[in-house]
């Protein structure tokens, strides 16, 4: 399991119900190396802006994350995390490697809607 703030998907069945239950659904799949850790941060900052988001993250090395590594948008990445945003249970976009603050903010309003103003 990850150390991180944010809420984790351990099981195929939990990834489902997760896609099933919410609209917008970022998923951030990785391990504790230097370019998932400041990924996890940004979105563990971004939570209270973008609450019709659901955040989760899953551990790269788990069985179920095979979800995530087989999809057709992931086919071709290479770095870690590979992070992947569902729109109604289908992928709306994916990234791949270590993305910032800037970068993250720019998919979640073009893919879900602007996030709450501090």
């Amino acid at each position: 399991m990850l150390n991180t703030n944010l809420k984790h998907l351990e099981t195929e069945q939990e990834f489902k119900e997760v896609l099933e239950s919410n609209e917008n659904v970022m998923v951030c799949c990785g391990r504790m190396g230097p370019m998932c850790i400041p990924v996890y941060g940004i979105i563990e900052n971004l939570e209270r802006t973008y609450p019709h988001v659901t955040f989760r993250d899953q551990d790269f090395d788990i069985p179920a994350a095979g979800f995530i590594r087989n999809l057709p948008e992931c086919a071709h990445f290479m770095g870690l995390p590979f992070t992947v945003y569902f729109k109604n249970g289908k992928v709306a976009a994916a990234t791949t490697s270590i993305q910032n603050n800037d970068q993250i903010i720019e998919i979640l309003d073009r893919e879900f809607g602007k996030g709450k103003q501090s």
